[in-house]
């Protein structure tokens, strides 16, 4: 049974054929980005194929972002469209501080919840764009993910980039992937933003703000859909349950995406 699967519901044996047959590897990397509104079943059962199909020695990892807890977030910027500035400070006072150990990713869905609840689950430290892994590699994956760097060198992905991890979109569509952000941190000089969110300090609350990198996945799906017909050959197309999904080679989608970048937002280059 593979590290991940000893701390997983059982099930899934069906799901689990489907995965190989789409190519995940066992003994490998995989970050997933799921809905299980589309794939049907299960989420437990979805959650042990994954761990069947990667196999003894293979890592799952998820997003677990948070921008629940911050007042520069498209979400906090949507929910208080409209409010008075009183009403907009009561939103603010009320968003929970990020802390790691218990802070819930309710955005993310259900399958991500699921793998950072886990048993033996590690979670990055980043108060905004933390990942959530099960598995060998999860601790040396997770690690050093710097609080001012969200999707950049000094977090997850680039380390999934070196450990040449697959990607799965599982039900989901380009524009949710993660993968593409670390495309934008490789451009030179990209444009950047300030950046605060409410983190836990000392048994109460604080808020930090930082600068990073202007993170934009308003284009993602079309980038998304002129790397599967430009890597025709790394991107496998199949169905898992019910859902529709695609699996590549991380690399090959950060490679694509940073000259695809360069071309399509020449005011970055």
């Amino acid at each position: 049974m593979s590290a991940v699967a000893r701390h997983l519901p059982l099930g899934g044996e069906h799901l689990a054929a489907q995965l190989h047959a789409l190519g995940v590897r066992r003994g490998g990397v995989l970050m997933v980005h799921a809905s299980m509104r589309a794939a049907g079943g299960g989420t437990g059962d979805m959650a042990h194929a994954l761990s069947r199909a990667l196999g003894s020695g293979g890592t799952l990892v998820v997003p677990s972002f948070t921008p629940e807890n911050s007042d520069t977030s498209r979400a906090y910027l949507d929910r208080v469209r409209g409010l008075d500035e009183e009403a907009g400070a009561a939103v603010r006072a009320a968003m929970p501080a990020f802390d790691p150990r218990v802070s819930p990713a309710p955005t993310m869905g259900v399958l991500a919840e699921a793998v950072r609840l886990a048993p033996g689950a590690r979670r990055s430290g980043h108060p905004q764009t933390s990942f959530a892994a099960l598995g060998p590699a999860a601790a040396r994956l997770l690690a050093g993910h710097r609080p001012d760097c969200h999707l950049g060198e000094d977090s997850p992905l680039a380390r999934l980039y070196d450990a040449d991890a697959q990607v799965l979109l599982l039900g989901t569509g380009f524009d949710r992937c993660t993968a593409f952000h670390l495309a934008e941190y490789r451009r030179p000089s990209p444009p950047r933003r300030r950046y605060r969110c409410v983190v836990a300090a000392d048994g109460g609350r604080r808020w930090w703000e930082y600068e990073d990198v202007a993170l934009d996945d308003g284009d993602f799906a079309r980038l998304g859909d002129d790397f599967a017909r430009a890597r025709t050959g790394a991107v496998a197309s199949g169905r898992v349950g019910a859902a529709p999904s695609r699996l590549f080679p991380l690399r090959s989608a950060v490679d694509f995406a940073t000259g695809w970048l360069a071309e399509h937002r020449p005011e970055a280059r």
